[in-house]
C-alpha cells in the first residue's frame, strides 16, 4: 500500500459513520485487516448472482448499482457496500459496475475472522454499526412502500383478474409479467408486445390490476415497428462496442430497411465497420442481452446525455413536462423511451447490415421466417431497384441540411429550443422559403426541357400533391407554359369489370382498374393537338362514359399534368410518347427530425396526421376509421408507387420542420375522439405521445400557400 492510498483510507475511516466512536489507534489497526483494490472504469465489482463474502469502503471513484438491469442508484467516496456479504452467503443482490477508474479497500470474511481473534471488540463493534445501518435503511424502506401505498402506486391485491385476447376471465397473481400470460406466437407471427387496455407496452410489464390483455404481433404495423425499434437500439449498442466506439444516427425508414449515418473517429472502410458490427450484433443476440426500462430523474437523464454529447436528447428533456424520464437501455446504451422495445436480443433474424455509399442499410429481415429465407427476401429487394428509394431519400434529406444547420435545427429538442427563444416566423419563413425555391427550380427545369409535353406528378396519401401542383402551376406560367390537368378519375372501367384484390374486394387502386386504351387514345389525340371530347366516369352508377366530358384542345405551348397514384408507372402514357417528352416528380414528405440518436419522427405518423385533420374537418371521416384504413392504404403504395420510385426526375420533399407543433392544435382533441376500446386507440395513443413532445405553434403564423393548409383548412388556392 502506498503512502498515498495510506493516507486516502486513514482519511475515509477517520470520516466515516462505521469508525465515528472509535479511537485513532483502533481506527489504524483496523487499516492492517482491509485490501487495497483498484477498478478500472467498466469493470464490475460484484456481479448480480455471484456469491462473494467480502464488503467495500469507496475511497476515489464513482459507480453505479443496478438489479436486473435497472439502474437503482449510485456509489461515491464516503460510501460502502456489500456487508451483507459478510453476514450471509447468499448470492449478490445487484451488481456494482465502475463508472470511473475506483480505488476501493475490501474487507473480505477471512479478514473479519481475523479481526474477530485478534481484536474482537473492534469486529463486536464494527457488526454492531453495520447492522444499525442496515437497519436505517430498512426503516427507509418501508417508509418509502407507506408513501406509496397512500398514494395508490402498489397494488392492494395478491390476484387480479385479467381476460387475454377476448377469452375468459382468469386470476392471475399480481405484479405477473405479460410474457408468462401470452405465447410467443400468434398465428405464426412473432408476439413483441402486449396490449394492456390497447396501450402497447413491454412483454415485462407486470399485471398490478384488473385490465384487459391482448397481443400485439409483427403482423401490425405497430408491432412490426417496434421491433424494428428494438433492432435499432441493438445496432447502436454494438457499434459502442467497437475500439474505439464509432457513433451512429439511424436516419430515415424505407420500408424494408433504415439509413444508418456514421461518424468514425478513425475514418475506416465502411465494408469493415458493417463487418464489425455485425459481428457483434450477433453475439448480443446469442447472449440474448436484455432490454430493459429505467426511471430517471430529468436532470440527470440530461446530464447523461450531454456526457455522451446527445444534445438532441438532452435539449428535448429541457422543455420535458414531469420531473422524471424514462429510458431505455440495451448493455450499456441508453436511449429515451419512445415505444416499448422487445424482450431480449435473441427473438432477431435474418437483419443484415450492408454499406450503401457513405451511409449504412440496416435490413429488418422478416422476423416470421427462416433466416436463410429473409436474408434472400433482402437480396431480392435490392435488385429490385429498391435502391433507388435509398438514393432519393438521401438526397432529399440532404438538401434541406443546409438551411436547417444554419438555424440550428438538427432535432426535435434543438427545434423547441429555437421555438421557445422567439424565432418561430423565421423556422416558417425559411422552409416555406424553401420550398417556393425548390417548386421554381422544378419549374425551371422543365422549361429548360424543351421536348417536354407531359408531366406526371405521384405521392403517396397525404402527401401534399394538390397544393404542390397548383404552387407549380403558379411557377410554369412565369415561364410562358400553360399547364393542363388530366384527370386519371375519369377512366377508370365499369364497377363490375374492375379487378379484385386477395380478399376479394374491388381494387381501385389497381392499374387494371383504368381502362388503359381509352385514356391512351386520347391523350395521343390531345399531344396532336386535335380536339377531344374526353371521357367521363359517373360514380353513382360505377359506369364508364367515354365521350360525356368536356371538350378539349391544347394550345401551343400548353403541358399536360397528369397526377395520380400511377403518375411513376412508364405503362400509364401511350406507346408513342417518348421518354425525353416526359418529366415524372415524386411528392412526399422525406425529412424529419430526431428525437435522439436511434428516434425519429417517422414520415408515415406526418401523414396519417395530415390525413386524419384533413378528413375529420372536411369530409366528416373519424380519425378511429383513418386509422383502421391506414393499413390498406400503406399497402397499396407499396404496391403501385414505390416499386417505381426509378422512375422519378426530381423528388420534391414536401414536409416542413415546424408542421407537427401546428399540427399538434387539432390532432389532440381528433385523436382522443377515439374509443379506448377500438382497435385504432393503440395508434391513436402513440399519436397523441408524438405531438405532445413539441412547443405548440398556432395556425395564424402559416402562409395561405403553405402545403399544410391543404389539412388545416384556409388556403389561398380553391381545391
Amino acid at each position: 500500500m502506498t503512502d498515498e492510498t495510506r493516507a486516502l483510507l486513514l482519511r475515509y475511516l477517520e470520516r466515516s459513520p462505521l469508525t465515528q466512536n472509535v479511537p485513532r489507534a483502533n481506527v489504524e489497526t483496523m487499516q492492517r485487516y482491509l485490501e487495497i483494490c483498484n477498478v478500472e472504469a467498466g469493470e464490475a465489482v460484484v456481479t448480480e448472482g455471484e456469491t462473494t463474502r467480502s464488503m467495500y469502503l469507496v475511497l476515489d471513484g464513482e459507480a453505479r448499482v443496478v438489479r436486473n438491469g435497472v439502474h437503482l442508484g449510485r456509489l461515491t467516496p464516503g460510501l460502502h457496500f456489500g456487508e451483507l456479504g459478510l453476514i450471509t452467503d447468499r448470492p449478490r443482490a445487484a451488481s456494482v459496475l465502475a463508472i470511473t477508474p475506483m480505488i476501493l479497500a475490501r474487507l473480505t470474511v477471512d479478514g473479519f475472522q481475523r479481526m474477530s481473534q485478534h481484536h474482537p471488540h473492534l469486529a463486536l463493534y464494527l457488526m454492531h454499526v453495520l447492522v444499525g445501518t442496515l437497519g436505517h435503511e430498512l426503516t427507509d424502506m418501508t417508509d418509502n412502500l407507506g408513501m406509496l401505498m397512500r398514494q395508490n402506486f402498489l397494488p392492494r391485491r395478491t390476484e387480479v383478474r385479467v381476460r387475454i385476447n377476448g377469452g375468459e376471465e382468469q386470476w392471475v397473481k399480481t405484479g405477473t409479467p405479460i410474457s408468462e400470460l401470452v405465447p410467443k406466437h400468434v398465428d405464426g407471427r412473432l408476439v413483441v408486445a402486449g396490449l394492456l387496455h390497447r396501450k402497447a407496452v413491454s412483454l415485462s410489464t407486470r399485471i398490478l390490476t384488473e385490465t384487459r390483455l391482448s397481443t400485439l404481433t409483427t403482423g401490425h404495423f405497430e408491432g412490426f415497428r417496434i421491433y424494428r425499434h428494438s433492432l435499432g437500439l441493438l445496432l447502436i449498442e454494438a457499434a459502442s462496442r467497437l475500439a474505439p466506439p464509432i457513433e451512429l444516427r439511424l436516419g430515415p425508414s424505407i420500408g424494408f430497411a433504415q439509413l444508418v449515418e456514421v461518424r468514425d473517429p478513425e475514418n475506416r472502410p465502411l465494408h469493415e465497420v458493417a463487418k464489425e458490427i455485425s459481428g457483434h450484433m450477433r453475439a448480443i443476440c446469442q447472449q440474448g442481452q436484455p432490454f430493459t426500462l429505467e426511471r430517471w430523474s430529468v436532470d440527470e437523464a440530461i446530464e447523461l446525455f450531454r456526457d455522451q454529447k446527445w444534445d438532441g436528447a438532452a435539449d428535448l428533456l429541457g422543455s420535458w413536462r414531469e420531473g422524471t424520464v424514462s429510458l431505455s437501455t440495451c448493455g450499456n446504451t441508453y436511449v429515451l423511451s419512445m415505444s416499448p422495445l422487445v424482450p431480449d436480443a435473441s427473438i432477431f433474424h435474418g437483419w443484415y447490415l450492408s454499406v450503401q455509399h457513405d451511409m449504412l442499410l440496416l435490413f429488418f429481415g422478416n422476423p416470421d421466417r427462416p433466416e436463410q429465407e429473409t436474408d434472400l427476401t433482402m437480396l431480392n429487394l435490392a435488385r429490385d431497384h429498391q435502391y433507388a428509394t435509398v438514393e432519393k431519400t438521401k438526397l432529399a434529406g440532404r438538401a434541406n441540411e443546409q438551411w436547417m444547420r444554419a438555424l440550428g435545427v438538427d432535432s426535435v429538442g434543438a427545434f423547441n429550443r429555437r421555438c421557445i427563444a422567439g424565432d418561430v416566423t423565421q423556422i416558417i419563413q425559411t422552409a416555406e422559403g424553401f420550398h417556393e425555391k425548390r417548386i421554381s427550380q422544378i419549374a425551371d427545369e422543365i422549361a429548360g426541357r424543351k421536348r417536354v409535353r407531359v408531366i406526371t406528378i405521384a405521392g403517396p396519401s397525404s402527401s401534399g400533391k394538390t397544393t404542390f401542383i397548383k404552387r407549380l402551376k403558379v411557377q410554369l406560367h412565369v415561364n410562358g407554359l400553360l399547364p393542363r390537368e388530366i384527370s386519371l378519375d375519369n377512366y377508370y372501367v365499369d364497377r363490375e369489370k374492375t379487378v379484385k384484390d386477395e380478399r376479394g374486394e374491388y381494387d381501385f387502386e389497381a392499374l387494371e382498374a383504368l381502362d388503359l386504351p381509352l385514356m391512351h387514345d386520347q391523350l395521343m389525340r390531345l399531344l396532336r393537338r386535335e380536339r377531344v371530347t374526353l371521357a367521363r366516369y359517373d360514380f353513382p352508377s360505377g359506369t364508364s362514359l367515354p365521350e360525356a366530358g368536356p371538350e378539349v384542345q391544347f394550345e401551343e405551348n400548353a403541358i399536360m399534368m397528369i397526377e395520380g397514384i400511377h403518375g411513376l408507372n412508364p405503362r400509364i402514357l401511350p406507346a408513342g410518347v417518348r421518354s425525353d417528352e416526359v418529366f415524372r416528380i415524386y411528392v412526399n414528405p422525406m425529412t424529419s427530425l430526431s428525437f435522439d440518436r436511434l428516434t425519429r419522427v417517422h414520415v408515415s405518423d406526418l401523414r396519417l396526421l395530415r390525413r386524419i385533420i384533413r378528413d375529420r374537418r372536411h369530409r366528416a371521416i373519424s380519425a378511429a376509421d383513418n386509422i383502421h384504413r391506414w393499413a390498406s392504404v400503406r399497402h397499396g403504395e407499396r404496391k403501385n408507387i414505390y416499386p417505381f420510385l426509378s422512375q422519378a426526375d426530381v423528388v420534391f420533399d414536401s414536409s416542413l420542420i415546424y408542421e407537427l407543433s401546428v399540427i399538434k392544435v387539432y390532432a389532440d382533441r381528433y385523436l382522443l375522439e377515439v374509443p379506448r376500446h377500438h382497435p385504432s386507440f393503440t395508434t391513436a395513443f402513440r399519436l397523441r405521445q408524438l405531438v405532445e413532445r413539441f412547443v405548440t405553434i398556432y395556425p395564424d403564423h402559416v402562409p395561405p400557400t403553405s402545403i399544410i393548409r391543404e389539412f388545416i383548412g384556409g388556403s389561398g388556392f380553391e381545391y
